[in-house]
């Protein structure tokens, strides 16, 4: 079956749309830096509470998605090529960011289109 883009468009922004459990490990915000031609993710620690929500493991408190809240990353990766990326994330660091498989390919899918949007000079925003 053949589909078009805009029917590929159409079923990832429905799929964007569906409950997802949060990893209890954490969660990276990724973004491009232009100038430096790089991929770069902040790794931030959370815990999820029992209403299933992310919060901060200094305060306890929820951590809205608004981006009212200042935290500091614990950590920080950057690579050439989503590729370069996950290398660093899934094989070379000791200690387990990623705790779910749907987290591990979303990040893997993420740090694709990271990638395209730089090389093709395109604004990469995080789904």
């Amino acid at each position: 079956m053949n589909y078009t883009l805009a029917e590929a468009t159409a079923i990832d922004q429905e799929l964007s749309n569906r409950f997802i459990d949060l990893d209890r490990s954490g969660y990276f915000v990724i973004f491009v830096d232009v100038n430096e031609k790089l991929i770069c993710a902040k790794y931030y620690t959370n815990f999820i509470d029992e209403r299933g929500l992310a919060c901060d493991p200094e305060t306890g408190k929820p951590i809205p998605c608004d981006g009212t809240v200042t935290r500091l990353p614990t950590r920080l990766f950057s690579g050439r090529t989503a590729k370069e990326i996950c290398v660093q994330i899934f094989e070379q660091t000791t200690d387990c960011l990623v705790t779910q498989l749907d987290h591990a390919a979303y990040l893997g899918r993420e740090f694709q289109r990271a990638e395209t949007a730089m090389l093709t000079g395109q604004e990469y925003i995080q789904d």
